[in-house]
């Protein structure tokens, strides 16, 4: 069975900003944007709303401060169950200052991000985040030590690997395929494009991409048009 898409809002004064965060929330396979908020006020309702599984949240806001926002978010009963669950949080923000880390990690906060960060340190954190969910949903009403132990591990980013292969091998062939093909164009490409070239799917092609980012083989870019959200390009990363 598959576990439907992780709902995510995305809170951020800056639309440009935040425009990139949804794009990089939507290269992750599993997760959905389903809203975009650049103050407190607009966070707190649409949270009310949309009931999103996870919050990305920026801490400066031109009407308050995310980790208020938060503290309200977590305080909010589930209607479902009149219970205080709301949302997991990760907090993204520019300020590094120990006051404001301490705040969040006594709020609940999963994760913390400084910005400026990159593609791969956010996906990591998604796809933990994603696999914790669904290790929960597998579980009964009841978890044992060696549960929650393995709960807390989930939640915690995988290292990143010491070295990337390389130039590609011992890569899975579908993964050397992507490769290959970004590697053998002189300009950025699509997903969709190279699923088109090698004749996989636009899924398998995303996700391959998103793999072979994480692994420092290729690079996200982020084209923006003139209306929309911006497109997905990537090219081959040069040693």
């Amino acid at each position: 069975m598959i576990a439907p898409e992780s709902t995510v809002l995305v809170v951020d004064d800056d639309f440009r900003v935040a425009s990139v965060h949804v794009g990089f929330v939507e290269a992750v396979p599993g997760f959905r944007v389903v809203g975009q908020a650049g103050s407190a006020a607009e966070a707190l309702r649409q949270a009310r709303e949309l009931r999103p599984d996870l919050v990305l949240m920026d801490v400066y806001l031109p009407d308050g401060d995310g980790l208020d926002v938060v503290r309200q978010l977590l305080a909010d009963p589930d209607p479902s169950t009149g219970s205080g669950t709301g949302p997991a949080v990760i907090v993204i923000s520019a300020a590094n200052d120990l006051a404001t880390v301490r705040r969040a990690v006594q709020l609940g906060a999963l994760h913390y991000l400084v910005k400026p960060f990159g593609f791969a340190e956010l996906a990591e954190r998604l796809t933990a985040f994603r696999h914790a969910q669904e290790r929960i949903a597998a579980l009964g009403d009841e978890a044992t030590q060696d549960d929650v132990n393995r709960l807390f591990d989930l939640l915690r980013p995988a290292p990143a690997p010491a070295s990337a292969p390389e130039e590609g091998r011992r890569l899975a062939p579908t993964l050397q395929a992507v490769l290959d093909a970004v590697a053998a164009r002189r300009t950025d490409v699509s997903a969709q494009e190279i699923a088109t070239a090698i004749g996989i799917s636009r899924t398998t092609a995303q996700r391959a991409l998103t793999q072979l980012e994480q692994s420092g083989l290729v690079r996200l870019e982020l084209r923006y048009g003139s209306t929309g959200r911006p497109e997905h390009r990537y090219v081959v990363r040069r040693r």
